[in-house]
C-alpha cells in the first residue's frame, strides 16, 4: 500500500453491524511514519438506534419481504440516524473539530449465489451525514471490491494485515470479529493474509433469545450457561454447505434468519430455551474453532459483541485448547468499537488516494480505490498522495475516550 505522509488527519468513523443494534461511532488522527500507519484514537461511543427504526430495519432483512417504499425510507432514515451520530462523534470525541467522515453504512442484504458475491446493499445515504456536519463524508466501501470481483467482505482484513503483521512472527495469528456474523482474518508469519466470515455469530442465538425472553440478545451468556448442547441439533447445524465451503466466502442474516433456525428444529424433539441458547452458542464456537485449527492459530484476538458473553468466550476456550485467547483491547482497540476504528481507516486510505482492499482476502482481481466521496460544504479538496509503503499499523496511546 502507499499512503499519505506528513500531517495527521482527523476521521470520525461510522458503522452499525449485523446486530443492528445502534451506530458505532470513534474519532482518530491518522498519518503515516516510514513503512507504519500511526492511528491515535480519540474515543469511542455507540449510539443506540430508536426502537421504530430498528424494530423496521429488522422488519426489512430477508426472509421478510420489502419493498421500494421501505428501503427508501430505511434509506433516509438511516442516514439521517448517522449523520446525527457523526455531529456527537465530532464534538463529543474529535473536540468539535475534523477533516473528513468515513461511513460503512448499515447492510442489509449480501448478494452471495454458488460462491460468487454479486452485490451489497448499505443503508445510510452519505448526504444526510454531509448536510449536517459540512464535511465531506467518505462511504459505499463495500461495492467496488464486489465489482472487482471480490466479497466486499471482510474488510477488517485490511486493518489486521497492518496491525498483526509484527505479531505473526511469533506464530500465525488471527482477529476474530463476532457480530451478527462472525469473521476471522488470518495472518501468517510469511505468505498471504486470508479472511473469510466464519459463520454465524450471534445471529442465531440473538433470534432464540428474542423470542424467549423478549431480549436483543442472552444477555451475559446467561440461558446458554444454564443449558445442555443438544448434539442432534448441532450435528444438524453443522451440516450447512457454508462451513465446507473454501474461502474467500462470505455470508449474512440473508442466510442465517429466523425461518432458517425454524427448518433447523423441524423434525426434532422439542429444545428448551437454555439448551437451545447452549447448542447456538456452541455452533458458533465450533465452527470458529474449526477455522483456527486449519491455520494452527496460536493466538486469538476477539472484538464485538460476543466477546462480552462469558458463554460465547468460554465455549472458544474449550474448543481451542492450545490457542492464546485475547481481546483487541489488550492491543490497544477497543473490542466494543473496532469496526468504527477500521471504518476511519479504510476512510483515511480512500481519502488519501490509497486502495483500501486486500484481494487475497476478499477474492478481488487485484487492489482498488473503495467508496465514493460525497462533498461537505465547501470544494471539495482531496490531498495529493505520496508514494510510500506502508506495512504496518501501529495505535498509539490512547488520548480520549467516552
Amino acid at each position: 500500500m502507499t499512503v499519505l505522509s506528513g500531517t495527521g488527519v482527523r476521521v470520525i468513523g461510522l458503522i452499525s453491524g449485523t446486530s443492528i443494534d445502534g451506530i458505532d461511532v470513534a474519532a482518530a488522527e491518522l498519518r503515516a511514519d516510514g513503512d507504519t500507519v500511526v492511528l491515535s484514537p480519540l474515543g469511542q461511543l455507540e449510539v443506540p438506534y430508536p426502537e421504530t427504526l430498528r424494530d423496521a430495519l429488522l422488519a426489512a432483512l430477508p426472509p421478510n419481504p420489502c419493498d421500494a417504499e421501505q428501503l427508501t425510507k430505511l434509506d433516509t432514515l438511516v442516514g439521517q440516524a448517522f449523520a446525527e451520530a457523526a455531529a456527537r462523534g465530532i464534538e463529543e470525541l474529535a473536540g468539535g473539530e475534523a477533516d473528513v467522515v468515513a461511513s460503512l453504512g448499515q447492510t442489509v442484504f449480501h448478494w452471495v449465489e454458488d460462491g460468487t458475491a454479486r452485490g451489497t446493499l448499505q443503508l445510510g445515504n452519505p448526504a444526510w451525514i454531509a448536510e449536517r456536519t459540512g464535511l465531506p463524508v467518505v462511504a459505499d466501501l463495500r461495492v467496488r471490491d464486489v465489482a472487482a470481483g471480490g466479497h466486499g467482505a471482510p474488510l477488517a482484513s485490511t486493518m489486521d494485515a497492518l496491525w498483526l503483521r509484527e505479531m505473526a512472527a511469533l506464530g500465525p495469528v488471527a482477529a476474530l470479529n463476532i457480530g451478527g456474523i462472525a469473521n476471522i482474518t488470518v495472518v501468517p508469519a510469511n505468505g498471504a493474509v486470508l479472511a473469510y466470515d466464519t459463520g454465524p455469530g450471534n445471529a442465531l442465538m440473538d433470534i432464540a433469545a428474542h423470542r424467549a425472553t423478549g431480549e436483543r440478545a442472552d444477555i451475559d451468556g446467561v440461558l446458554a450457561l444454564r443449558g445442555a448442547v443438544r448434539p442432534d441439533l448441532l450435528a444438524k447445524l453443522l451440516l450447512d454447505p457454508y462451513y465446507a465451503a473454501a474461502p474467500p466466502k462470505s455470508t449474512g442474516k440473508e442466510l442465517f434468519h429466523s425461518a432458517y433456525l425454524d427448518a433447523a428444529l423441524d423434525g426434532l424433539p422439542p429444545v428448551g430455551t437454555e439448551d437451545l441458547l447452549a447448542t447456538l452458542t456452541e455452533l458458533t464456537a465450533v465452527t470458529i474453532a474449526a477455522e483456527c485449527r486449519r491455520h494452527d492459530i496460536a493466538t486469538l484476538i476477539v472484538s464485538g459483541g460476543g466477546a462480552d458473553n462469558p458463554a460465547l468466550m468460554a465455549a472458544l476456550a474449550r474448543n481451542l485448547p492450545g490457542t492464546a485467547l485475547k481481546t483487541s483491547d489488550d492491543h490497544g482497540l477497543p473490542r466494543a468499537g473496532k469496526e468504527a476504528y477500521l471504518t476511519i481507516l479504510l476512510g483515511w486510505l480512500t481519502w488519501s488516494g490509497v486502495p483500501g482492499n486486500l484481494p487475497s482476502a476478499t477474492g478481488a482481481r487485484g487492489h482498488r480505490l473503495l467508496g465514493s466521496i460525497t462533498p461537505g460544504a465547501g470544494p471539495l479538496r482531496l490531498p495529493a498522495p505520496h508514494t510510500s509503503t506502508v506495512t504496518r499499523l501501529r495505535v498509539a496511546a490512547k488520548t480520549g475516550e467516552r
